[in-house]
C-alpha cells in the first residue's frame, strides 16, 4: 500500500508543479504586452516585458528540472537505484560508518550532477541573456568547489554523530540528534559570517560616513545593535541587489550589496533596512527559527518509527540488510521521499512567510517614510526583473514576498 501512496503523491506533486508552472508561464505572457496601470509612470514598457521573457525562462526551466528530478527519484526508489548502490557500497566498504556515510554521499554526488547542468543554463545561459550574470566560469567552478568543500568539513562529523546515535543511542535516538541538529545550526549561523561567508565574498565597512550616519540613526530609534555595516562584492557574480543581516545578538552585521548602494537612494536604502529591521523587531526570525526546529522534531520522530519498520524500505524498492546496519540507507531513503509527501504544505508555508512581509514593510512605514520603501522597491523590482504580473495560484504556492501591486497597495495605506 506504501509503493501505492507514493506513487499517488508523487504523480500529485509533479503534475501540480508542472501544472503551476504552465499557469505562470500563460499568465506572465498574456499580460506581457502592457505595463499594469500602477506602474504605468515608473517602469518601462521594454523592462515590463524584459522582466515577463525572463520569468517564463525561468519557469520553463524549473519544469525541465521538476521532470529530471522525478525521473531521477523514481530511479532510486521504485527502479532498484538506491538498492544497488546500497548493495555495491556494502559489499566494497563495510556496513559499518564508512559504508554508510559513502552511501549517502554518493546519493548526494549523483543528485548534484543531475542538478548541475540547471544551474550551468540558469547561471551562464539565461542570467546572461538578460544581462544579469557577471560571474565567470572560473569562479563557478571555485565556488562549487569551495561550497563541496564546507560540505564535507562541515557535514561528515555531523553525518557520523547522527549515526552513531542511532546505532547507540537507543530508541529515543531522535531525540539526542534533535538537540545535536539545532546545536549545529546555531553554531553554522554564528562563524557564517565571520568565517564561511568571506571565503566567497569581500566585506568592506560602509564607507558613505552620511549613509551610515543615517543607518545608525535609524538603529538607534528601533533599539537595535549591530557590530557592523558592511558592503559586500556582490556585483561580482551578479546585477541583482539585496541586504541581510546575519549573527546573533550583538555580534550581528549588516551588509549591503555594492550593487544596492549603487542603485538607491540614501533615503531608499534606509527604508529597505528598516523593513529587515522589522523582521527583527517583530520576532519573525525567532519565529521560523522556532518552527522550523519544531518541525525537524517532529520529522525525526517520525524518522525514528519508520526506520524500524520493513515495510518503509521493501515498499521503496529497497531491501533492508538482514544483518548489519540500515541507519544510513534510512537516512538517506527517508530525505529522499519526505519532500514528496510535504509538497501540498508548501502553500502555508508561503502565506505565513508572505504575512511576514507585510509587517516588516508596516513596521518600515512608521519608521520611515513609505513612499521611499514603495520607490525601492519599483527599482528592485525594475533592476531583478521581476514580473508584475504572476499568476495568483502560482504566488500562493511559491511566492515568500507578495506580489509588487499588493505591497503597494499596503504601504500606500500607511503613507
Amino acid at each position: 500500500m506504501f509503493t501505492y501512496l507514493f506513487v499517488i503523491f508523487l504523480l500529485a506533486m509533479v503534475m501540480t508543479k508542472l501544472w503551476l508552472a504552465a499557469r505562470q508561464v500563460r499568465h506572465v505572457v498574456a499580460h506581457r504586452a502592457a505595463v499594469p496601470e500602477r506602474f504605468a509612470d515608473t517602469i518601462t514598457l521594454t523592462d515590463h516585458q524584459r522582466a515577463a521573457d525572463y520569468t517564463v525562462a525561468r519557469t520553463r526551466l524549473g519544469m525541465a528540472e521538476i521532470f529530471a528530478q522525478a525521473v531521477l527519484l523514481v530511479a532510486f526508489t521504485l527502479l532498484g537505484g538506491l538498492n544497488l548502490l546500497h548493495i555495491g557500497i556494502s559489499e566494497w566498504l563495510g556496513e559499518g560508518y564508512v559504508g554508510q556515510i559513502a552511501l549517502i554521499a554518493a546519493v548526494l554526488l549523483i543528485s548534484g550532477i543531475v542538478d548541475l547542468p540547471f544551474t550551468y543554463v540558469r547561471q551562464f545561459v539565461i542570467e546572461q541573456r538578460f544581462g544579469f550574470n557577471h560571474m565567470s566560469l572560473g569562479l563557478f567552478i571555485a565556488d562549487l568547489l569551495k561550497g563541496t568543500a564546507i560540505g564535507i568539513v562541515l557535514g561528515l562529523p555531523l553525518l557520523f554523530v547522527v549515526l552513531w546515535l542511532m546505532e547507540r543511542a537507543g530508541p529515543l535516538w531522535w531525540i539526542y540528534t534533535w538537540i545535536v541538529w539545532v546545536a549545529f545550526n546555531l553554531f553554522v549561523q554564528f562563524i557564517f559570517p565571520h568565517v564561511i561567508a568571506p571565503m566567497f565574498n569581500k566585506f568592506e565597512p560602509l564607507s558613505d560616513a552620511s549613509l551610515a550616519q543615517r543607518i545608525e540613526g535609524l538603529m538607534q530609534r528601533c533599539g537595535f545593535a549591530a557590530r557592523g555595516l558592511f558592503v559586500m562584492d556582490g556585483s561580482k557574480r551578479s546585477a541583482h541587489g539585496n541586504a541581510y543581516f546575519s549573527g546573533f545578538g550583538r555580534a550581528k552585521r549588516i551588509v549591503f550589496f555594492d550593487t544596492l548602494i549603487e542603485r538607491l537612494s540614501p533615503a531608499e536604502i534606509e527604508a529597505v533596512l528598516a523593513h529587515e529591521l522589522g523582521h527583527f523587531k517583530r520576532r519573525h526570525i525567532t519565529q521560523r527559527l522556532i518552527t522550523a526546529f519544531a518541525l525537524s522534531l517532529a520529522f525525526l520522530a517520525l524518522l525514528g518509527w519508520l526506520a524500524g519498520r520493513t515495510w518503509f524500505y521493501t515498499e521503496l524498492g529497497v531491501m533492508p540488510l538482514m544483518t548489519g546496519s540500515n541507519n544510513g540507507l534510512a537516512l538517506v531513503l527517508f530525505f529522499l521521499v519526505l519532500p514528496v509527501f510535504g509538497f501540498f504544505a508548501s502553500p502555508l508555508n508561503s502565506l505565513t512567510s508572505r504575512k511576514h512581509e507585510f509587517e516588516a514593510d508596516a513596521f518600515a512605514a512608521s519608521q520611515t517614510q513609505a513612499s521611499d520603501l514603495i520607490n525601492a522597491l519599483v527599482k528592485l523590482y525594475q533592476d531583478n526583473a521581476s514580473t508584475l504580473t504572476p499568476d495568483p495560484v502560482y504566488t500562493a504556492f511559491y511566492y515568500s514576498h507578495p506580489p509588487a501591486s499588493q505591497r503597494i497597495d499596503r504601504l500606500l495605506g500607511h503613507a
